[in-house]
């Protein structure tokens, strides 16, 4: 089987019931990918104390292990789809989780923080090719009329990574020495590797061979991981810095969108495909979604640790009721998404995060832990009903040879989203820091309003998704 290639419209047809399980083969496989560079994006941060130890280096220091990654995430998203569509999408995804388990094996043997915060780059070019190229790839295999099914299944292990990557760290780090958390990716990308060169078929580079966008590659991923640093600078309080890193990202982005709108050749993500229903709508949601989902990780487990003492490991538990949410939202949202119109599905989602956050916007009068349980099993579940639905409407509506660039844009959208969202997020929170003084839990519930407002500004996008079901017209 290993090698086999997909049909010249780069589907797989379902012919019988084996088929459906050779689908659902495809999606574990290419799953294990997305798990892993999402999982990782998270994992590292409770081991902040364990490498500011090692290295003997400041938390400020440490703390570019993180951004280092996910930097360079945010500068490999855009070059997703041009790299499926001339290289083949099997082809690509296998090398980006060589280069991932290259950037993990080098992290793991670092000898200095500089070495670490190098190689996590090396990591993370690798670890951003992997969710858009995997999804891209899973949608033509699937073909548009089971799309929406398999992308709902999947569309589930970016919420979770950011729930259980906290828990899987403070695991590690009670049985095992500091560099397990980058080694623990290896047995999980070598199993996945091998699996992907028998069981996933050979989809077809695109007839269309266009040249690589170097303008728009040298504007717009220098541009977005320059923004993100700014933003976190501004977190961090260093005002310089800060202003030259957004004002020079923005301007980058600004002369990427009229590169993009002026160019006769292909761009590396096309401007104006944001002016397409229902990509504009659901590029909105996703935009939003990112910024709401993980600038909550990022909020809740800073809470739990600061203001309210607990370990990691403890913090983690009691994040765990999200991914359970969002586990049984995913078979909810399997068993509706061809029978409901994606618009009541989405909406009906971001009403349930609302719902879910409003609790945390009290958490200056000492919640108790039910209610917080509770709230983050309903945000579990509303997240589930929100990202699937938006890319099954997208991908659906899609010309298969287009499909790798929708991916990518889509990707890009929400991991810019989850960048910025958290930056700015940490903004807020340390202004309201200031302000409320010793009065921690309170000014995390001052900061929780402004996730309330993200989701507003989803719903309002969300309101413009189509009425009818995925397959209709």
């Amino acid at each position: 089987m290993s090698g086999r290639t997909a049909p010249p419209d780069g589907n797989v047809a379902p012919a019988d019931d084996r088929m459906d399980r050779q689908l659902l083969r495809v999606a574990f496989i290419l799953v294990l990918g997305t798990f892993m560079a999402t999982l990782d994006a998270t994992i590292v941060s409770v081991g902040i104390d364990s490498l500011t130890e090692e290295f003997g280096a400041s938390v400020a220091e440490i703390q570019w292990v993180t951004t280092a990654y996910l930097l360079a995430v945010v500068a490999a998203v855009p070059a997703s789809g041009w790299l499926a569509g001339r290289f083949g999408g099997r082809r690509t995804w296998l090398v980006a989780v060589g280069v991932f388990l290259l950037g993990s094996i080098l992290c793991a043997s670092a000898w200095s923080v500089t070495s670490l915060i190098v190689f996590r780059v090396i990591q993370g070019l690798g670890g951003g090719l992997l969710p858009a190229t995997g999804q891209a790839l899973l949608a033509r295999v699937a073909g548009p009329g089971r799309t929406g099914r398999v992308i709902s299944v999947v569309a589930v292990v970016p919420l979770l990574s950011p729930v259980f990557g906290p828990l899987v760290g403070g695991s590690i780090l009670q049985v095992a020495p500091w560099p397990w958390l980058f080694l623990v990716n290896l047995p999980i990308g070598v199993v996945a590797a091998l699996l992907a060169r028998r069981h996933v078929p050979v989809v077809p580079p695109s007839t269309r061979r266009t040249a690589f966008d170097r303008r728009g590659a040298l504007l717009l991923s220098p541009g977005l991981a320059v923004l993100v640093f700014g933003l976190t600078e501004v977190a961090h309080g260093r005002t310089l810095p800060a202003a030259v890193g957004v004002v020079a990202g923005l301007t980058m982005l600004t002369g990427f969108t009229v590169h993009g709108l002026r160019t006769r050749r292909t761009p590396l993500v096309d401007p104006r495909l944001f002016a397409r229903p229902p990509f504009g709508a659901a590029a909105v949601a996703l935009l939003v979604l990112g910024a709401s989902v993980f600038g909550t990780m990022f909020l809740l487990p800073l809470y739990f640790q600061t203001g309210r003492g607990l370990s990691a490991w403890e913090a983690g538990l009691l994040l765990a009721p999200q991914g359970l949410g969002a586990a049984a939202g995913s078979v909810l949202v399997n068993r509706t998404i061809n029978r409901v119109a994606p618009r009541t599905l989405v909406v009906t989602g971001i009403v349930l995060i609302l719902a879910g956050t409003v609790p945390f916007t009290q958490l200056g009068h000492e919640l108790p832990n039910a209610v917080i349980v509770s709230a983050l099993a309903v945000r579990g579940v509303g997240m589930a009903m929100v990202g699937a639905p938006v890319m099954n409407i997208v991908y659906s509506r899609i010309e298969p040879e287009h499909l790798p660039r929708a991916a990518g844009a889509l990707n890009l959208l929400n991991t810019v989203g989850g960048s910025v969202g958290t930056a700015a997020l940490a903004v807020v929170l340390q202004n309201r820091l200031s302000a409320r003084g010793p009065d921690v839990a309170a000014a995390f519930g001052d900061t929780f309003w402004w996730v309330l407002g993200f989701c507003l500004i989803a719903a309002a996008g969300a309101t413009r998704l189509p009425r009818t079901r995925a397959g209709k017209p």
